[in-house]
């Protein structure tokens, strides 16, 4: 297993271990109308981006697909949509449901999506020309900021 994958593999089961200690720590779900509902929006947008991206692609590490760029959909707005949903669902719980472990479980899914995020770009910029200036016209995860 190369570096990359071994990191990006690090990265994914940094995203398992934070859901799963908020699953069991009763803290995953929203307790409040408003966490509840970035959790819905969060559901939406995920369902959304696998949607528009299909079903090429879903494994443990970052691997290539063929196909080309997708910039439509939620990747017309962020590069990294799925991540950006689960990044909101998770801070959707762990702000409804603060404690100093739900915080540290949501640094480390959040640790991990950043792990991949920064590992498939570079794998992006090698492999899809068009990528450098999507890049500089898309924000990766929170519309507009970064």
């Amino acid at each position: 297993m190369t570096k990359h994958k071994l990191l990006s593999v690090l990265g994914f089961l940094s995203m398992v271990l934070a859901i799963l200690g908020l699953l069991a720590r009763n803290s995953l779900f929203g307790r409040g109308p408003l966490s509840i509902s970035f959790q819905v929006l969060a559901v939406a947008l995920m369902i959304w981006a696998r949607l528009t991206f299909g079903f090429r692609s879903f494994h443990l590490s970052a691997n290539p697909t063929p196909g080309g760029l997708i910039t439509n959909g939620p990747y017309y707005f962020l590069r990294h949509p799925i991540y950006a949903a689960i990044l909101l669902f998770l801070f959707a719980a762990v702000i409804s449901n603060y404690s100093i472990q739900n915080l540290c479980l949501g640094l480390l899914g959040t640790a991990g999506a950043l792990i991949r995020v920064f590992l498939e770009e570079s794998f992006l910029r090698r492999n899809y020309p068009d990528y450098a200036d999507y890049s500089k016209r898309v924000k990766r995860l929170i519309p507009f900021i970064f």
